[in-house]
C-alpha cells in the first residue's frame, strides 16, 4: 500500500504513528512498532513543531482535528473547576437559607406572643441592679378554654381573663453567679403602692393586702410595681401563662414524670395521685401545681411543688425525645407562644434565655428556694397570710440585687 499522504491529518487513532513526519521513507520496522505502542505523551514530544500546531490547531467548524488529545486532556480541569463551583454554589444556597430560616422562626415567634404589658411606663421604680430579672407569674385565668374544659380541669367559673388571679410567683434572677429562682407566696403580706383602677379610674392610696390581690386589681402592672417596692428588684421581664397554655406545654412535650412520697386527693382541684413516681398529662400537672390544701405547710407547700414541676418541665423540654421530634418541638413552642403574655421588652431571644436558666437550676446548676418567711396562716383584715421575716428577705433581695452569691438556703 501506498504511505500516508503528506501533509495529511491522521484519523481519530493515527496509522502506524501518532502524526506522520512529511516523508516518503518509511521507518524501521522496529521504530514503527515502538511509536504504535509509544505513550501518547512521548509521541508527542517527538512529533514535529508542524505537527503539534496542527495537533492544537481547531478546525473551521469544529473541534481540534480528530478529537486531538491535547484537547481532550485540558476538559477534565474544566470539569473540576465546574464542580467546584457547583459545590460552592450549593453551600452558599444552605447558608443563606439557614440565615433566611432562623430569621422567619424569629420572626414568626415573635408575631406570635403578646407583648401586652409596657415595663417602661411603669412609676417610681427601683435603680437596675446587676444581673437580669424575670417575673414568671402562673395565673388562673380561663382564656382560650371552653366551658366543658374548664369543668374537666376543676378551674371553675370565670372563664376569660377578667378578674384573673395569680396562682404562682416567681422572681429567676441570672447572672455571673448564676441562677436563682424564688417563689413568692400569692398570701404573701405586702403593701399594694398608690395605683389607679384600669377600669373605673378610682385612685386607691397605698395599703397593705395579699401580694395576689396586686394581680386581681391592678393586672400585670401593679403586680410588677409591688414586687419591685416590696423586694427593691427591678424586674425586666414579665412572662405569664394561664391554665390553657399550661396544659398545652405539657402536653406538647409528652407528659412529665414526677414523684410523690404519698397518696394525695385534692378535690377541689382534681388530683388524685398514688404514691410513686407517675407521667403526668397537662390535666394531671395543673392538678398537682394548684393543689395545696394537702400540703402541711399551705401555700409554701404549694410553691415548692411549682418550683419542682417547672424544674422537671423545663428538663423535660430540654431533652433529647422532645428536641429530635419535630412534632413535639412545633407542639410545646406552639402552646407556648400562643399561651404566653409577656412585656414589650420580651421576645423569642430573651425567652430562650429565660428557658436556658430553667434548665440550669432543674440540672443542679442554680438554687430554688421560698422568700424566708416569719410567720404563715396570720390572722388580718385580709384573711389569712404569709409574713416575710424582714432580715432574711432583705438580705436575699440585697444579694440579687447586687448580683451576689445567695447565702440563703432552699
Amino acid at each position: 500500500m501506498p504511505g500516508p499522504v503528506p501533509g495529511s491529518v491522521p484519523g481519530p487513532f493515527g496509522h502506524e504513528g501518532a502524526y506522520a513526519p512529511h516523508t516518503h521513507r518509511e521507518a524501521p520496522a522496529h521504530l514503527a512498532h515502538q511509536e504504535a505502542h509509544a505513550p501518547l505523551a512521548h509521541q508527542e514530544a517527538h512529533a514535529s513543531p508542524l505537527a503539534q500546531r496542527e495537533a492544537y490547531a481547531p478546525l473551521p467548524d469544529g473541534p481540534p482535528a480528530g478529537g486531538g488529545p491535547p484537547r481532550g486532556r485540558r476538559k477534565p480541569k474544566r470539569r473540576r473547576r465546574t464542580r467546584t463551583g457547583r459545590v460552592l454554589r450549593a453551600v452558599g444556597f444552605l447558608v443563606a437559607l439557614a440565615v433566611l430560616g432562623c430569621v422567619g422562626a424569629y420572626a414568626w415567634a415573635g408575631s406570635r406572643l403578646a407583648g401586652e404589658v409596657d415595663l417602661s411606663a411603669l412609676p417610681d421604680r427601683p435603680a437596675a441592679g446587676k444581673g437580669t430579672n424575670y417575673l414568671i407569674v402562673g395565673s388562673d385565668s380561663r382564656a382560650g378554654l371552653t366551658a366543658e374544659q374548664a369543668e374537666d380541669l376543676h378551674t371553675g367559673s370565670g372563664l376569660g381573663a377578667e378578674g384573673r388571679r395569680t396562682d404562682s410567683m416567681m422572681v429567676l434572677h441570672t447572672g455571673a453567679h448564676g441562677t436563682t429562682l424564688t417563689s413568692l407566696p400569692r398570701d404573701s403580706w405586702v403593701t399594694l403602692p398608690a395605683y389607679v383602677d384600669p377600669e373605673t379610674g378610682i385612685h386607691y392610696k397605698a395599703a397593705k393586702n395579699k401580694l395576689n390581690a396586686a394581680f386581681s386589681l391592678g393586672g400585670p402592672e401593679l403586680l410588677v410595681r409591688t414586687v419591685e417596692s416590696s423586694t427593691g428588684l427591678r424586674i425586666d421581664h414579665y412572662t405569664e401563662i394561664g391554665f390553657a397554655g399550661f396544659v398545652g406545654i405539657v402536653n406538647g412535650v409528652g407528659g412529665v414524670r414526677m414523684c410523690v412520697d404519698r397518696h394525695i386527693v385534692d378535690e377541689k382541684s382534681g388530683l388524685d395521685l398514688t404514691r410513686g413516681c407517675h407521667t403526668l398529662d397537662g390535666r394531671e400537672a395543673l392538678a398537682f401545681v394548684r393543689q395545696r390544701h394537702q400540703e402541711k405547710a399551705g401555700d409554701l407547700g404549694r410553691s415548692r411543688n411549682q418550683q419542682k414541676f417547672l424544674a422537671a418541665l423545663a428538663a423535660k423540654a430540654g431533652s433529647p425525645d422532645v428536641l429530635l421530634s419535630p412534632s413535639a418541638v412545633v407542639g410545646t413552642v406552639g402552646a407556648g407562644l400562643d399561651a404566653l403574655i409577656v412585656d414589650k421588652s420580651t421576645g423569642p431571644r430573651q425567652l430562650a434565655r429565660l428557658f436556658d436558666a430553667l434548665h440550669k437550676v432543674s440540672s443542679g446548676g442554680g438554687k430554688q428556694l421560698n422568700v424566708p418567711v416569719s410567720g404563715v396562716g396570720v390572722g388580718t383584715s385580709k384573711g389569712s397570710v404569709v409574713v416575710w421575716d424582714k432580715e432574711e428577705s432583705r438580705r436575699l433581695f440585697a444579694e440579687l440585687r447586687a448580683d451576689r452569691p445567695v447565702t440563703a438556703d432552699g
